[in-house]
């Protein structure tokens, strides 16, 4: 997990997306212990409200779970959570933006995907 400090993104949301990140990678697997608010914090250096603040929006929003005098765990079903978050936010930064766009300059959808093939090719 890396944190950007220079960056203008809250620390506790870079910190929820790079848990999220290693969910998605399958560092942490659904139904094991992530690292505790209180060892984030230590290795980051960073307020530990900051780390708890992060941490309990994953709680919030079901993608982890605390285990009283456990710690905190990854839900089952994390993955597929943040999969489909992260494809509606992608569709609303990226795809409504660009077809709004696409629509002022005339620039069909057929036209769109011929784009993005032959950036692909």
């Amino acid at each position: 997990m890396l944190l950007d400090f220079n960056s203008p993104k809250p620390i506790y949301l870079q910190l929820a997306e790079a848990i999220e990140d290693n969910i998605l990678k399958g560092v942490f697997e659904e139904n094991t212990q992530i690292p505790s608010t209180t060892e984030i914090s230590v290795k980051f250096k960073i307020n530990p409200a900051t780390a708890g603040k992060g941490v309990n929006l994953l709680v919030d929003e079901g993608i982890i779970y605390k285990k009283r005098g456990m710690g905190m765990f990854v839900c089952m079903g994390a993955r597929d959570r943040i999969l489909e978050k992260r494809r509606q936010n992608f569709y609303k930064d990226f795809i409504g933006p660009l077809l709004e766009e696409a629509s002022k300059l005339g620039i069909s959808r057929e036209k769109i995907v011929e784009m993005i093939e032959r950036g692909n090719g």
